[in-house]
């Protein structure tokens, strides 16, 4: 029997990658980093059990990140994987109400796994439960936005996983290599790390296909990249190679850079800084760029904030929008939706997300943020316009 050929176009790849492996990135380089664990690493399918020795390890990895300035998010999977164990579920795949009932069971031993290894390393740890609808409709968006900002500034590491209890289309193979992606975006992470069975991309399946080359650089994900990918993972996984470069396509399209690395190993990321083989998926810009691109570009404005000349020259300088900048509140908009900065002239100052309703908006609009609780009742955010949320026209911001 013929052994399989490698096609010429994906020889050509692979040697390109080759050729620059020298230059790969370096895990020390990354700010803001997103670490997503699988099922099928984190939990023992024989037994059902949390694999503590393999956690703590990768809780080491985690608080050295921590030490070394780094931000860092852990997206876990493991509550189904854990709570159909605890309950006595069958093998079979879980029916849906089945999956809710595991995961409600399952995700109070997974948060109580991490917050105890993390907390051995002298890290705290706070928990996270979001869907996919979280990352993508503006208000849920800029509240999880917010509140991961907040723990990654009080120096907590935010585990994330989704929330398996009332979701219901999302629980399917592969969601959270997706979420993770979106967690990357949603953050401005400029490093995306997937752990997994396999220790990177090959041209083919090499379970199945003995001739299959490792590809350790893949500068764009392109149609021939894709068709490498294989099927899904493990029973428990629910995820296989082809997620994993659907999640490459949304990170690097955020700005975030990406490495699949093997997580059979202990202290996975550390073997990841001194070189062990995996596969790096390059973004073409820095998340930032990326974020400014898209709220510039990518979404309609529902509104127009119109601002004196003070606010102008701040926006200039790199501040936020405060509400007593802000001489006149036009359009019906909601948190979370993009609106144009107009200054005393008209012209068009820049873009960005709102971070209040245009009901609230016009009520403290030229007031101090200071007296923002007074008038609407609430605590609300300090800026009508935050920063990182804003692109100013002309290249600033």
């Amino acid at each position: 029997m013929n052994r399989p050929t490698t096609p010429p176009s994906v020889a050509k790849t692979t040697a390109n990658a080759s050729a620059t492996a020298g230059t790969l990135p370096q895990l020390a380089a990354f700010r803001r980093i997103v670490v997503k664990v699988g099922s099928a690493l984190l939990v023992d399918s024989s037994r059902g059990t949390l694999r503590h020795a393999w956690l703590a390890a990768l809780a080491e990895d985690v608080a050295h990140l921590h030490r070394e300035g780094k931000e860092v998010m852990v997206v876990s999977s493991g509550a189904i994987a854990l709570g159909r164990n605890v309950l006595k579920l069958p093998k079979r795949p879980l029916k849906l109400e089945e999956s809710q009932a595991a995961a409600a069971v399952g995700q109070i031993a997974l948060a109580r796994a991490w917050s105890e290894a993390l907390a051995h390393e002298g890290v705290a740890a706070g928990q996270i439960l979001i869907t996919l609808g979280d990352t993508e409709e503006r208000r849920r968006y800029l509240n999880a936005r917010s509140t991961i900002a907040k723990l990654l500034e009080l120096k907590v590491v935010p585990v994330i996983n989704e929330n398996d209890t009332v979701a219901t289309s999302e629980i399917r193979y592969g969601d959270n290599d997706r979420l993770a992606a979106r967690v990357a975006g949603m953050t401005s992470a400029d490093l995306l790390v997937l752990l997994s069975d396999i220790d990177g991309l090959y041209t083919a399946p090499p379970n199945d296909d003995p001739s299959a080359e490792f590809i350790p650089l893949v500068p764009r994900i392109t149609a021939e990249i894709e068709a490498m990918a294989g099927g899904a993972g493990t029973e428990l996984s629910r995820g296989g190679m082809k997620t994993k470069i659907e999640a490459g396509k949304i990170a690097t399209t955020a700005g975030a850079h990406m490495v699949i690395a093997s997580g059979k190993v202990k202290n996975p990321l550390r073997a990841i800084e001194t070189g062990a083989r995996c596969t790096w998926f390059l973004a073409p810009a820095n998340p930032v760029a990326s974020r400014k691109r898209w709220i510039a570009g990518a979404l309609e404005p529902r509104g127009t904030l119109h601002l004196d000349a003070g606010a102008v020259a701040a926006l200039r300088r790199g501040s936020s929008l405060l509400p007593a900048g802000v001489k006149k509140v036009e359009g019906v908009f909601e948190r979370g939706d993009a609106v144009i900065l107009r200054g005393p002239d008209g012209a068009e100052i820049g873009r960005g997300l709102v971070a209040y309703d245009h009901d609230h908006a016009e009520r403290i609009k030229g007031r101090s943020s200071d007296e923002i609780v007074t008038i609407t009742g609430f605590e609300g955010r300090t800026a009508m316009v935050h920063r990182d949320d804003l692109v100013i026209a002309g290249g600033g911001g």
